[in-house]
């Protein structure tokens, strides 16, 4: 997965926004102005900062080496996720694992708005 492919991933969901709050060179995605997902699209190599499940960041980060404990993130909610170490389609699904799990911490309201109860 490129870095293009990997913003037009996390560009692909409702709502969902880039912002640049740490500056031009990280990339940050938010739905409904909370982030779940963070990454230097220009870093070697692509790294991509997503939040999980406790229970199966642990997991994943037994079975999978390219799933380490959240770089400056909480490492109880996030894994930072070595991205060209991955399956594509593993990728797309801890993105949207991540998306659905900020959705679900969103007030009743919004996640109706966003089409996810």
């Amino acid at each position: 997965m490129t870095p293009d492919e990997l913003r037009a991933l996390c560009l692909e969901f409702n709502d969902a926004t880039e912002e640049f709050p740490f500056g031009p060179d990280v990339s940050v995605f938010k739905v409904a102005g909370k982030l779940f997902a963070l990454s230097w699209l220009e870093g070697e190599p692509l790294r991509v900062n997503l939040k999980c499940d406790p229970d199966e960041a642990v997991r994943l980060r037994e079975e999978h080496p390219a799933v380490a404990p959240g770089y400056h993130m909480n490492k109880r909610h996030w894994n930072t996720v070595t991205v060209g170490e991955l399956p594509d389609r593993m990728v797309r699904e801890l993105v949207e694992d991540s998306y659905d799990l900020v959705v679900a911490g969103l007030p009743k309201a919004v996640r109706l708005r966003l089409d996810r109860p």
